[in-house]
This record gives structure tokens, sequence and C-alpha cells, in this order.
């Protein structure tokens, strides 16, 4: 397992002290990235082969988040791949080795000047080397739709949520979801399916269903087409 060990800061806390839901996800995205950086196949790497790794699907269970200054150790590692995904887990634990937080998560290997995915070589997936997946039930990858759904207020895309790539970036998709539930909801489950990348200046049209065991919102274009759709427990 590849890991960093941090200090929750006050810039990533919500109004009661925690980490935040995106926060966490900031978390484990930095952590395969730093990952990719020291084996030697990070960002210029894949800038240079114009190939990237594009999540997919995010599933994370969150037992309870940080507190402000706790210091936390943030693990990640492949657990397989196959044709042209990528599967990988990661968890979040205190000093002591309590989980705080431990996800599944699906990659696609993208080839960025044609535009769709490809089979990675064995040079771009065997430096990650491979570990048994965590003792975490894998739900279906794709999420059950609601019946009925409400429209929400549409907004545009900003520049400060695209990363490298010129794409919204992973987490934003959640903190935009976030903004639609009710007032302090705990959340104690998340999956993410993504479906298209929203890019600067697109504009979101949000739908949201509140079930009773679980939020779905819906971040569509004009026509409806879902960029992703997130699940919330």
């Amino acid at each position: 397992m590849y890991s960093f060990q941090s200090r929750i800061r006050y810039s990533e806390i919500d109004h009661k002290g925690s980490l935040t839901l995106p926060g966490l996800i900031n978390y484990f995205q930095d952590c395969s990235t730093f990952q990719s950086e020291d084996i030697g196949l990070g960002m210029d790497v894949l800038k240079q082969k114009r190939k990237a790794w594009v999540l997919s699907y995010w599933q994370i269970k969150i037992n309870k988040l940080p507190k402000l200054g706790e210091t936390v150790n943030t693990g990640t590692f492949a657990t397989g791949f196959q044709g042209l995904y990528g599967y990988r887990d990661f968890v979040m634990k205190d000093l002591d080795g309590n989980d705080f937080a431990q996800a599944h998560s699906l990659w696609v290997y993208m080839d960025l000047e044609k535009g769709r995915p490809i089979r990675p070589k064995e040079e771009d997936i065997l430096p990650y080397g491979m570990e048994p997946a965590l003792d975490l039930p894998y739900e279906e990858r794709k999420i059950i739709l609601p019946e009925t759904t409400k429209e929400c207020e549409a907004f545009p895309v900003l520049k400060y949520q695209i990363d490298t790539n010129e794409h919204v970036n992973n987490c934003q998709y959640v903190q935009m979801a976030i903004e639609l539930l009710p007032k302090d909801m705990q959340i104690h489950q998340v999956r993410v399916e993504y479906k298209k990348s929203a890019v600067l200046g697109d504009i979101i049209y949000p739908k949201l269903a509140i079930e009773e065991n679980r939020a779905v919102v819906l971040l569509c274009n004009e026509l409806g087409k879902a960029y992703a759709v997130i699940e919330i427990k």
C-alpha cells in the first residue's frame, strides 16, 4: 500500500470542525496522484503520452470523519487491471489504525488525442503492483435511478472546478450534489457514477430525489443527459 501522513487543516473542515466529504475525496485523489508521481507515471509523463486515468466510479464508506488537527494516514493500492479498466482501493486511518473511511474505485485508461478508452500497456500498470481488495462489499457500478426527481436551479461550471485534464474535477461533482442536500444530512456512504466530463462553460441542470434511505442527485446537461449520478446514504 502506498500512503502518506497529514494533519487535518482548518481549510478542510466544515462548520462542525470535521473534514468535509469533498476534503476526504481530495485526500484519496491526492494519494493516488502522489503514488503515480513517485513511481514515474505522474502527470507530466501522462501528458507527454497524451493519456490519462479517468475516474469512472466511486464507492466510499464513511465510519466517521476526522476533526481539525487530527493526524491521518491515507493509503491506496491497485487491486486489479482488466481490459480498459483499473481497480483501486483507498483507506484513511487514525494513528491507532482505525478506519475513518474506505473506498473502492474504478478507472478508465483514456487516449486523450483520440478521445476514447484504450487498453493500457504493461509499462503503464506493472509499477503499481496489486494487492487484495478491502473487505468492503462492492455494490454494482450502475446506480439505480429514482422514479421521480425534482428539477433544481441550473448553474454554470466555474474556472476553479477545472483540473489539469480541462474537465470538472471528480470531487467537484460531489460538492455540487452536497449543495442540494438537506442541511447536516448524516452521510455514511457515497457512490458516484461518472458518465460524461463537464468542461468550462457547460451549464449543469441538477435533479434531486430524496428517498427513504438515500438521496440521488443527477447532474445533467441541457438535454437531460447525466454528467454524473451521485447516490448518498
